[in-house]
């Protein structure tokens, strides 16, 4: 007998923008260091290294909080009674997975479409 299946924690709160301010301003300092330091030719290559890192974080610290948004937006839309049918993103047999009362209409449909 298998042992009843505890609930799953609720999601942990991150302030996913200051990791990405946090990583671009260790990219910088990497950056800032290498050019104090100075590199031989051969090993160069690291400052671009550390160029695209800021760039890249850059980019993360500007596209986060329009992912977080599109993601609560989306959720909000979910949760709301019939956006599903309304928005027509779900087929007869998903609409009877969420519906059990509509699951015995949806069977008998599918086995008369495979004979």
């Amino acid at each position: 007998m298998a042992r009843p299946r505890r609930p799953e924690p609720p999601p942990l709160q991150t302030n996913d923008v200051l990791i990405a301010i946090v990583g671009t301003g260790a990219w910088a300092v990497a950056l800032v260091v290498l050019l104090i330091v100075g590199l031989p030719a051969a090993d160069r290559w690291w400052l671009w290294v550390c160029a695209v890192g800021i760039g890249i974080g850059l980019f993360g610290i500007w596209y986060i909080p329009r992912l977080h948004r599109s993601r609560a937006a989306f959720e909000a839309r979910r949760r709301r009674p019939g956006a599903v049918e309304q928005a027509g993103l779900a087929d007869r047999a998903g609409q009877a997975a969420d519906r059990p009362e509509d699951a015995d209409q949806a069977g008998e449909a599918g086995r008369a479409d495979r004979r």
